[in-house]
């Protein structure tokens, strides 16, 4: 939903559906890649914000 619409669903929920679901991670993964503007990375398999 978040790749259609394009809007940031917010670190609190993809961090909760990355501890949640291993297959959720590739999901996040691209579009973490795919969105760089919500400043978010994947850095040795962890969901992090850029500040943190």
């Amino acid at each position: 939903m978040a790749e259609q619409l394009r809007e940031n669903p917010g670190f609190d929920f993809l961090m909760e559906c990355w501890e949640d679901d291993p297959a959720l991670r590739i999901v996040i993964k691209k579009l973490v890649v795919k969105f760089p503007q919500w400043s978010f990375v994947v850095a040795d398999g962890v969901l992090l914000k850029p500040n943190e």
